[in-house]
C-alpha cells in the first residue's frame, strides 16, 4: 500500500464540484451517448460578426461568434425539434417530452466551477435580444451570482471550448437533456475553395446526443444545419 506524503493535498468535494460530479456520473452511466462532428468554414460568420460590431444598434452589446452559433442552434431546432426533447422514466414506462420552448444552456467556467445557466424561451428573442441575454448570462456567471433557478430547466446546451484554444471535444450531455453542442477555436487554416487552397477561418463543431431519443440521421441533420448557418449566416434570413 502506498503512503501519502506530507505534500499531498486533500480537497473536499462539495458545492458546485460535487453537483458537477454527480451530474456527469449520471450522464455517463444512464444515457446512451453518441457524438458526431464536422469542420466548418466560419469565414462568413467572422465577417458577419465584424459587421454587427460596427453597427450602431449593437454598440451597447457584446457580439461574438457565439451569438451566431446560438442563433444557428435555435434555427436548427425548428427543423429537428426532438433534439430539444427529454427522455423521462415514469411508473407507466418511458416517454419523450418535447417542450414548447427552448431554454438554451451556455456552459460557463467560473471561479465556482462549471455552471450551466440557461436563457429561458430563447427562441422568442431577436438577434439583438439574444446578444443581450448572452452578455448578461456571462457577466452574472463570471461574477459568481448564478442561482440554481438560472440553471434549472435547460433543454439543450452549448459549450464554447474554443475560448481555451481547444479545437474539438465530445461533450457529455447534461442529465435531463438530449443534446449538447461543443464549438472549437476558430482559427485560420488552409481550405479548398473552388479548387484553390486559400486561408479561411475554420472551426470544429461537435454534438453529443441521447440515442434513446434521436437516431443518427437526426443527429447528423441537426449538426449539418448548424454548420450551414456558420458557413453562411444569410441562411437565417431565408
Amino acid at each position: 500500500m502506498s503512503e501519502r506524503t506530507a505534500a499531498t493535498e486533500s480537497i473536499p468535494v462539495r458545492g458546485v464540484r460535487k453537483a458537477t460530479a454527480q451530474a456527469m456520473t449520471t450522464s455517463a452511466f444512464t444515457i446512451p451517448q453518441v457524438s458526431v462532428w464536422t469542420e466548418v468554414d466560419a469565414t462568413r460568420t467572422m465577417e458577419y460578426v465584424a459587421r454587427l460590431r460596427a453597427a450602431p444598434d449593437y454598440a451597447e452589446v457584446r457580439v461574438t461568434p457565439l451569438l451566431v452559433i446560438a442563433r444557428a442552434v435555435l434555427w436548427a431546432l425548428q427543423r429537428t425539434p426532438l433534439i430539444n426533447a427529454a427522455w423521462r422514466e415514469g411508473p407507466d414506462g418511458a416517454t419523450i417530452e418535447v417542450p414548447a420552448g427552448v431554454n438554451l444552456g451556455i456552459a460557463a467556467a467560473t471561479p465556482r466551477g462549471l455552471l450551466v445557466p440557461n436563457i429561458k424561451d430563447a427562441q422568442n428573442l431577436s438577434l439583438h435580444g439574444l446578444a443581450e441575454a448572452l452578455g448578461t448570462l456571462t457577466t452574472v456567471a463570471r461574477s459568481g451570482r448564478t442561482t440554481p433557478a438560472d440553471q434549472r430547466g435547460g433543454t439543450i446546451t452549448i459549450t464554447n471550448i474554443g475560448v481555451f484554444g481547444v479545437d474539438g471535444a465530445t461533450p457529455m450531455i447534461n442529465p435531463g437533456e438530449t443534446g449538447i453542442i461543443a464549438v472549437g477555436t476558430i482559427r485560420q487554416k488552409p481550405w479548398v475553395v473552388d479548387g484553390e487552397i486559400t486561408p479561411r477561418w475554420v472551426t470544429t463543431i461537435a454534438g453529443t446526443f441521447d440515442h434513446r431519443v434521436v437516431d443518427g440521421d437526426a443527429m447528423s441533420r441537426f449538426l449539418a444545419d448548424i454548420a450551414a448557418v456558420i458557413e453562411d449566416p444569410a441562411v437565417l434570413l431565408a
